[in-house]
């Protein structure tokens, strides 16, 4: 018993992090703590919540004005899904700029993105379950995208929804999966923080770090900081702003006789959901929708930098931020109904999403010979021999092959 215990302190608070880590480190303890409010409130939400069509509503409503702090439970919860996701996509962009996904911390990322995705579901059925106008018919639309798989579409929609519509069984069905998939997030948490302290964290130069520190308590204070800071807005919106991110048709009881004139996702989703609307065809939307994951998915296969940080590759900086950009704007016309100019902005910032991925692969083989290899071959001491061993050394880079 006391080994597991030293073993797990070592694990958590004796890990030896780089010196150089700044605040942008700090985006993966936020996560975690948001994590923690979503999975309390939610336990706390589910003493009251009644998964019936026709009591899921009025049992939200109970707990709003019934329930002794029941609103700041509610609003805590709802605003909290937001915070974690945007915790999230700041800690993804920084993976990203710094190119923390590469060898040796591949699985680091694809840990993160499974972990990511079921976000999404559980996010998604927690949107279902107030039941109100918007939840109903966002429920309807998304799922019936399933249709589109050729031949078993058909049958997979109806075991999805437990009948011929979405209905009693279907709420029942999303209640439970949205009660247990944040313990399964919980575990590949625990997965991902294991193969982060294998090989240790990246850092802002993107080089092996040979001047390192105890993560405790060096970083924990500065990630208790961290969370300070960010509790400040977020509190903000929580007491006095809570339904700024949520959409007034949801506050409607469900009506399955009345359709929305704009069908909204929460804006932690707008970005694909512009994705999936800028084809016209059903099927051809929900293909880009799964390309632009998989793209995500496999980023580390697609891009092998030489020079880690975003900090040395000007070139790569600007197209990094352009793609931050396309992302608002895929989001923004996402949000926006399906007319001109949103639906021509959302094809166009579509396609440069994609552009994005195949641009940054060929930038790294241009920055390759620009930044390293010609001013090698520009020294006087640089002979055959050199030119060897550099394209070996480089060679190996690009197969991931070397931990520099």
């Amino acid at each position: 018993m006391k080994k597991n215990l030293r073993n797990t302190y070592n694990i958590i608070f004796s890990y030896k992090a780089p010196i150089n880590l700044s605040y942008m480190w700090n985006f993966g303890s936020i996560a975690i703590y948001a994590l923690s409010i979503q999975i309390i409130t939610g336990f706390l939400l589910a003493l009251w919540y009644v998964p019936h069509i026709d009591y899921a509503f009025n049992s939200v409503e109970y707990v709003m004005r019934e329930v002794q702090y029941g609103w700041l439970i509610r609003y805590l919860h709802s605003n909290g899904a937001s915070l974690f996701f945007f915790a999230v996509y700041v800690h993804m962009a920084k993976a990203v700029y710094y190119s923390s996904y590469t060898y040796p911390r591949e699985w680091v990322w694809y840990s993160g993105f499974v972990m990511f995705m079921l976000m999404i579901v559980t996010a998604f059925f927690g949107y279902v379950l107030p039941w109100g106008q918007m939840s109903y018919w966002a429920a309807t639309v998304i799922t019936s995208l399933i249709s589109t798989i050729p031949v078993i579409g058909g049958d997979i929609l109806t075991f999805i929804w437990g009948g011929i519509t979405v209905d009693q069984p279907t709420l029942t069905r999303i209640y439970g999966l949205h009660f247990i998939l944040p313990f399964v997030i919980v575990g590949v948490l625990v997965v991902h923080l294991l193969l982060l302290h294998e090989h240790g964290s990246n850092n802002p130069l993107g080089v092996v770090s040979l001047d390192n520190i105890s993560f405790h308590p060096y970083y924990t204070y500065k990630d208790f900081l961290g969370v300070y800071f960010v509790n400040v807005p977020f509190l903000l919106i929580v007491f006095f702003y809570p339904n700024i991110l949520s959409h007034p048709d949801n506050y409607i009881p469900a009506n399955p006789e009345v359709t929305p004139l704009h069908i909204v996702p929460e804006w932690y989703f707008l970005p694909f959901y512009g994705i999936l609307r800028s084809v016209p065809s059903k099927a051809g939307g929900i293909m880009l929708l799964i390309l632009a994951i998989l793209c995500l998915a496999l980023f580390p296969m697609i891009s092998k930098p030489v020079i880690r940080s975003g900090s040395f590759r000007p070139i790569f900086q600007s197209l990094f931020w352009a793609f931050v950009c396309d992302c608002f704007i895929l989001g923004w016309s996402g949000g926006n109904p399906v007319e001109p100019p949103y639906y021509v902005i959302c094809q166009i910032a579509t396609m440069f999403y994609f552009v994005f991925f195949i641009l940054n692969y060929f930038l790294i083989k241009l920055e390759t010979e620009i930044l390293v290899r010609a001013p090698l071959e520009e020294s006087d001491a640089f002979d055959d021999n050199s030119k060897n061993s550099l394209d070996k050394m480089l060679e190996n880079l690009y197969k991931g092959e070397d931990d520099r």
